[in-house]
């Protein structure tokens, strides 16, 4: 699986449980485990005295891949910038005809990274850089120089400038706030000779050699956590708002003959089913709002729309309505349904307006 395939798997392997990524302030801690890759090294073999043997002289050892781990402490600042004190170790060996051997680094680095913050919802990519110092100690050193010549180096360890590059991803546990899941590539990088003592064998003599190492490069991909103390439990979710219940519920129209205020047997079923609605909605007041058309006076219409919106009051209080719960108003021949001139006699102004709400 390479690094891309990795990280896809592992963001969707973190959706239900991630939370949104935040910015690290203050102290934090973290580790991780996995693979170091180096490239293959070259050593340079000195046989006797100091003196370079001519012609084959330089041994490429295969290196296999290893285990690699680094344990973290820093600081955030809160804008993404964070500074970190990070301990690294890598174990390998080589291989090859008449070659091998173990070898060990481990060091001290310097990081300085950069969180992206809100770049994505999920995982929180990051960059850095690191410089430091780094231990290589080698183990059963030996490498072969030409037919019938071997070097055979001591244990031994020596130290080397080094330097990283860092690119990964965080993933925050929605469950643990502050903790997060990290992913990342890192190339470590080894500047310098470092010189390994030991002895050579040519011809059946024996004699006093070394091997010195050149510059080596690591590939590393890593598996691990980080955790920042102190962060904040991310904000709850704002409360859903309830919408407004509609002041009017029901609306309901009894019409009246020329002159009227009695009920007929169509406006008595309407007035009925008015009140028997009202039990199923919860309502606040009933009002009762009688009007007349424009034929009479607006005195004894104003009169008649009163006695009009009495009589389905009435109505209402004997189908089950409280009296309290009813409001009575007359408005005569203002308001009119259907706009008329002066002394029209308009079937549809003649009426009274159940209104629950």
């Amino acid at each position: 699986m390479n690094f891309r395939n990795a990280l896809v798997a592992a963001t969707m392997l973190a959706l239900p449980v991630a939370a949104t990524a935040q910015p690290i302030t203050g102290l934090y801690v973290g580790g991780g485990a996995g693979v170091n890759i180096p490239t293959n090294e070259n050593f340079k073999l000195n046989l006797g005295n100091g003196a370079v043997t001519t012609g084959g002289n330089k041994s490429g050892l295969s290196s296999s891949v290893g285990p690699a781990f680094n344990a973290a402490v820093g600081y955030g600042l809160g804008n993404g910038l964070r500074a970190e004190l990070e301990g690294v170790y890598t174990y390998n060996s080589f291989s090859g005809t008449g070659f091998g051997g173990k070898e060990q680094k481990f060091g001290p680095m310097v990081n300085v990274l950069y969180d992206f913050v809100g770049l994505t919802p999920v995982v929180q990519p990051y960059v850095g850089v690191g410089v430091g110092y780094v231990w290589v100690s080698e183990q059963n050193l030996h490498a072969g120089v030409f037919p019938n010549a071997l070097l055979t180096a001591k244990n031994g360890t020596e130290g080397s400038f080094a330097y990283q590059g860092i690119v990964g991803v965080a993933m925050p546990m929605a469950a643990m706030p502050g903790l997060s899941l990290t992913l990342d590539y890192r190339f470590l990088g080894l500047n310098g000779n470092r010189d390994y003592d030991g002895t050579g064998v040519v011809g059946g003599h024996t004699f006093p050699a070394s091997a010195r190492a050149n510059d080596s490069y690591n590939n590393q991909i890593m598996v691990g956590f980080r955790y920042a103390f102190g962060a904040a439990p991310p904000p709850p979710a704002p409360a859903p708002v309830a919408a407004a219940p509609s002041p009017v519920s029901r609306s309901y129209l009894v019409f009246f003959d020329w002159d009227k205020a009695d009920l007929t047997d169509r406006a008595r079923q309407i007035v009925s089913e008015a009140a028997a609605n009202s039990t199923k909605v919860q309502y606040t007041a009933i009002e009762v709002n009688g009007y007349t058309d424009t034929s009479g006076t607006p005195r004894y219409n104003q009169g008649l729309s009163v006695r009009r919106a009495q009589a389905v009051a009435a109505e209402l209080v004997k189908d089950g309505v409280p009296k309290t719960a009813i409001a009575i108003q007359g408005f005569g021949e203002t308001h009119l349904l259907v706009p008329t001139g002066p002394g029209v006699r308009e079937p549809q102004n003649r009426r009274v307006e159940i209104i629950i709400k």
